[in-house]
């Protein structure tokens, strides 16, 4: 007669899959700084009840999905170069990266994602919108982070999400630049060298102009010839 302690078996739960989808987009209302909210639509495929997520985000701006007109190929001359090169030239652009914190939720929750948006200049993402004026700017979400999870016994697991899982969205030019114009009317900002921006003050305090803008219309008649 057999005395082998039988073997126990230990139900597990399955690691959750998470999908995504970008539903809606517009100014994040009250924010310190131009932000713009993406609505996003987490899935959990299994209905899985999810603890929380650390959502690691990166978002870039595939510019070769959409027409350009020659008004804004002139304007994005220096991110690409001449318009008979784009076929080699025209390239995704990085834009940001977030991470957000996502409360628990069961099957399916809505939260948003806050992008802060830049007029720095010197990103390659800030200078290509400027130079949109209608349309739509065709967006790449990429996903990644970690999924807390219960297993069968209650027990606290946590796992990776691949860098696989992505979402697309087409954000309107207008929504864009109505955030921007919302915190910067009629603006534009320029970073400048210590030294450049030195000559700059002592150039407007010498010829006594009352704003920057003066001193900048007063060397670009200079320049040309008026």
């Amino acid at each position: 007669m057999s005395t082998a302690t039988p073997r126990r078996f230990v139900e597990t739960a399955r690691i959750p899959e998470l999908d995504f989808a970008i539903e809606d987009a517009g100014p994040l209302e009250r924010a310190a700084a131009p932000t713009l909210r993406f609505g996003l639509r987490i899935t959990s495929v299994g209905g899985e009840a999810i603890r929380s997520v650390v959502l690691d985000t990166q978002v870039q701006i595939a510019s070769r999905r959409r027409p350009y007109d020659d008004a804004t190929e002139e304007r994005l001359y220096e991110l690409f170069g001449e318009p008979e090169r784009w076929g080699s030239t025209l390239r995704t652009l990085p834009w940001t990266r977030a991470t957000l914190a996502i409360p628990p939720f069961t099957g399916a929750t809505t939260v948003d994602l806050p992008i802060p948006c830049t007029y720095d200049f010197e990103v390659a993402a800030s200078r290509y919108l400027d130079a949109l004026r209608d349309g739509e700017v065709p967006l790449e979400f990429l996903f990644g982070g970690t999924v807390f999870y219960a297993d069968a016994s209650g027990l606290l697991k946590t796992a990776r999400i691949a860098w696989d899982k992505e979402a697309e969205y087409r954000l309107p030019v207008a929504v864009w630049r109505q955030t921007m114009d919302h915190y910067f009317p009629n603006s534009a900002w320029l970073r400048l060298r210590k030294d450049s921006f030195d000559r700059l003050y002592a150039y407007k305090a010498r010829n006594a102009l009352t704003s920057w803008e003066d001193a900048v219309d007063s060397l670009l008649r200079a320049g040309e010839g008026t």
